[in-house]
């Protein structure tokens, strides 16, 4: 009784037990063709389609009874030119998406004076001696000294065109005083305007500038997702639905192209779930304009209302209305943030 095939081991056309390590091995057709070619002379007739049969043979991929040929693996179905465009364009848009979405989430800008008081070891006077809880900010406004603003760009001042009630602090670790509903992230070690959470997958914050990129590759991922899942479905198991064929698929390990088909299918699945529960909580929010670092302050401090069995935490201060609050979202970096006169000069 023959021993059984490792995953690396296959018999061949020959009827040989051959090894994928020793695909290059005793490949006198390939060698011959080599050696004419070099030589500049004609290879004699049916030499490229033995090298190409023997190619063939050869070139297979690990697998459980034994190495497999790749046409074996690759799965087959009916998948028309239009499907493969759509899944292309989907992945692509995607990609685009996500790329934009690792680019500047809307860092605030670091005071340079603040840097060469630093170096010249002098104190900041200009962040002492508050009396309202602002640290630098003086009763008329304006921040306290220009030793610590005159590189922020207007985001260290409270202007008199800002709401009241609308809270800013100050931040130690950049020195400025931060807009409303900005934000410092240890992990960037910077404050980023309208901070929603530190995405660790595109290692980058999510905040004003790139939060509709961050949604929008969501969106493409999920969609492409669906439908590749669906395609695929509808080939392994032809007659029902996608969500039926998720889990009563029979004949889906028959052959090593279903199976490894439908194993894929399964494992997307798992992730397109969570990626949908992140993309739901995020519209969630969206709808409520209340980001992911607010819902998180108003839940230590017990400021907010739990909502639609706990997925959205409602904190009622920017709250304006799903469709003000869309909108609100969609003109998201639209316009440059205003700078002071003082600033200008």
């Amino acid at each position: 009784m023959e021993e059984p095939l490792c995953c690396c081991e296959y018999v061949d056309r020959r009827g040989e037990r051959n090894h994928l390590a020793a695909c290059c091995c005793d490949c006198e057709d390939l060698d011959e063709g080599c050696e004419r070619w070099l030589t500049c002379k004609s290879l004699p007739p049916g030499a490229l389609e033995r090298i190409a049969d023997t190619v063939a043979d050869r070139v297979r991929v690990p697998w459980f009874a034994g190495a497999v040929k790749i046409k074996e693996v690759v799965p087959r179905g009916h998948v028309g030119h239009s499907q493969v465009v759509a899944l292309t364009g989907g992945l692509v848009l995607m990609l685009a998406a996500l790329s934009r979405a690792k680019k500047d989430p809307g860092y605030l800008p670091i005071p340079a004076s603040d840097e060469k008081s630093s170096q010249r070891g002098l104190p900041n006077k200009g962040v002492r001696g508050s009396s309202n809880g602002l640290h630098g900010i003086t009763p008329s406004g304006a921040a306290g000294g220009r030793a610590v603003n005159g590189e922020t760009k207007g985001y260290s001042r409270v202007s008199a065109e800002e709401p009241e009630g609308v809270k800013k602090d100050w931040c130690t670790k950049c020195q400025l005083v931060r807009p409303a509903r900005a934000g410092h992230c240890r992990l960037c070690g910077r404050c980023v305007r309208r901070l929603d959470h530190h995405c660790v997958w595109i290692n980058s914050c999510v905040g004003e500038q790139n939060h509709q990129a961050f949604i929008l590759a969501l969106s493409f991922f999920m969609l492409t997702s669906v439908y590749g899942i669906t395609l695929t479905l509808h080939t392994v198991c032809r007659g029902r639905t996608p969500f039926v064929a998720l889990f009563y698929c029979p004949g889906a390990y028959s052959d090593y192209s279903s199976a490894l088909s439908f194993t894929c299918v399964w494992y997307c699945a798992i992730v397109t779930a969570g990626m949908g529960y992140i993309l739901l909580i995020q519209l969630l929010n969206i709808s409520y304009n209340v980001t992911e670092r607010e819902a998180r302050l108003a839940l230590r401090d017990n400021t907010g209302r739990r909502l639609l069995g706990g997925l959205v935490i409602d904190t009622g201060q920017y709250n304006r209305g799903f469709l003000c609050n869309w909108g609100h979202f969609l003109s998201l970096g639209s316009s440059p943030p205003q700078r002071s006169a003082e600033d200008i000069v």
